[in-house]
C-alpha cells in the first residue's frame, strides 16, 4: 500500500484513493457504497441504508421524511404531505383509504373528484342517491362507504342542502353491468337502512342517474338527436314515467319539471335549451359531459335501484338505435317490450309492482 491507495473502512479491500467515497468518518469502496448506502430521492444526499426513512421504492433522509411526507393513518402508506387528505382530527389519509371512508369526512356539495370509469363503456351511469332522517353524520358516512367501497373506490359522500338530516352517496361512472355485478348495492342499502336512513319515505330525496353524453352519439349532432328522442319519450309517456318515478306532481314540479309536449323531439329540445327549468328538469341538460335523469324518487330498496338503472340504460339504447318516427308509433306496452326484451328481471318485477306491465298480480316489498 502507498499514499495513493487506501483500504475501504468497511471491507478492508485496498483501492486507489480516488475511487473511495467519504461517508462521515468512513471511506467506502464502490462496492460497499452501493451495498450499504442510498441517495435520498428528495434532496439527493447520500445516506446509510440503516438511516433510510423511506420505503423499498422511495429513499428518504430523516429531514426530508419529516418535512415532506406523512403516513396514512389506516394503511400506513407513505404519502407526500400535499397529496394527503386530513380529517377534523388532522389525521392524514391516502387517496384510496380516504375515499373508502376512513377519513370520515362528508364532502361539501361542490366536491367533484377526477372520475374513475368502471367497465367497458361507452354507456356509463353515475348515480346520486340521497338519504335522509338519520343524520349528516361522519361516522355513518364512514360505515356507508366501507360497505360501498369494499373492493374498489366506487363512490363518495357529499352534503346536500335539500336534505333535512342526511347526505348523498355519489358513484363514479360505471357501466350497467358493473352496477349489476360488482358494485355492492345490496350490502350498502342494507347498511343505510340499518343506520336508520330512508330515501323514499321522506319525500326530500332523489335517485338521479347521469349518462355520459359520448355514449349517445359520435358527435354533438348525433348526441343531440338522441337527447331529442329521449325528451320525446318522456313527454309522450309522461303519465307512465311519472308513475314509474314514484314522485308526486308537486315533487316533480319542484325538482324535475317536464318541458312540455311537442310533436317532435327536436322541438322539445329547442324548448329545453331556453333553460326555463335550469337543472331542475326531468332530464337536466346543463352539464357538459352528462345528461341527468332527475325524475326518480329516492329508495333504499335494492330491486328498485337496479330497475331504475336498467330503465335508464335501455331507454338510452332505444333512443340511440331507433329513428324517431319508429318511436312515435310506440304504445306504452310496445316501449316496455323494447326495454325488457333483454334479461332485465328487476325491471320487469318493478314494472309489475307499479302496474305498468301487462301482468299477473305480484307481491311488492315496501319502499324505504
Amino acid at each position: 500500500m502507498n499514499e495513493k491507495t487506501q483500504p475501504c473502512t468497511h471491507c478492508g479491500a485496498v483501492h486507489p484513493r480516488v475511487n473511495l467515497t467519504w461517508m462521515g468518518s468512513a471511506e467506502l469502496c464502490p462496492e460497499c457504497l452501493q451495498r450499504y448506502t442510498v441517495c435520498c430521492d428528495c434532496c439527493g444526499e447520500r445516506i446509510w441504508m440503516a438511516n433510510d426513512y423511506g420505503t423499498h421504492y422511495l429513499h428518504l433522509c430523516a429531514s426530508c421524511r419529516a418535512d415532506n411526507y406523512v403516513t396514512c393513518e389506516n394503511c400506513g402508506a407513505l404519502i407526500p404531505q400535499e397529496d394527503a387528505h386530513y380529517n377534523d382530527e388532522d389525521e392524514a389519509y391516502c387517496d384510496s383509504c380516504y375515499e373508502r371512508g376512513y377519513g370520515g369526512t362528508i364532502h361539501n356539495y361542490s366536491y367533484k373528484p377526477e372520475p374513475i370509469f368502471y367497465g367497458d363503456g361507452p354507456l356509463y351511469l353515475g348515480v346520486e342517491l340521497e338519504v335522509d332522517e338519520a343524520g349528516k353524520d361522519n361516522i355513518n358516512a364512514v360505515q356507508a362507504l366501507r360497505a360501498f367501497n369494499q373492493e374498489n373506490v366506487y363512490g363518495y359522500v357529499k352534503s346536500d342542502g335539500s336534505l333535512n338530516d342526511g347526505f348523498e352517496l355519489v358513484t363514479h361512472p360505471c357501466t350497467l353491468e358493473t352496477h349489476l355485478q360488482q358494485v355492492p348495492w345490496r350490502e350498502t342499502l342494507e347498511a343505510l337502512r340499518g343506520m336508520g336512513y330512508c330515501s323514499h319515505a321522506p319525500g326530500t330525496c332523489g335517485l338521479h342517474v347521469h349518462v355520459s353524453r359520448k355514449a349517445l352519439g359520435k358527435d354533438v349532432y348525433e348526441q343531440e338527436e338522441t337527447i331529442a328522442k329521449l325528451l320525446y319519450i318522456f313527454e309522450r309517456f309522461w303519465q307512465e314515467i311519472l308513475h314509474f318515478s314514484r314522485r308526486t306532481e308537486s315533487q316533480i314540479n319542484h325538482w324535475a319539471a317536464r318541458y312540455g309536449y311537442k310533436d317532435r323531439g327536436e322541438e322539445i329540445l329547442k324548448e329545453a335549451k331556453h333553460g326555463a327549468n335550469g337543472r331542475y328538469a326531468c332530464i337536466n341538460l346543463t352539464n357538459t359531459d352528462t345528461i341527468e335523469f332527475r325524475v326518480f324518487r329516492g329508495t333504499l330498496k335494492y330491486n328498485t335501484v337496479i330497475a331504475t338503472l336498467q330503465f335508464v340504460a335501455n331507454l338510452c339504447r332505444v333512443a340511440i338505435s331507433l329513428p324517431e318516427y319508429h318511436i312515435q308509433e310506440f304504445s306504452w306496452p310496445a316501449l316496455i317490450e323494447a326495454l325488457t326484451q333483454d334479461n332485465c328481471p328487476e325491471l320487469v318485477q318493478y314494472l309489475k309492482e307499479r302496474n305498468l306491465y301487462v301482468n299477473e298480480p305480484v307481491t311488492a316489498e315496501r319502499e324505504v
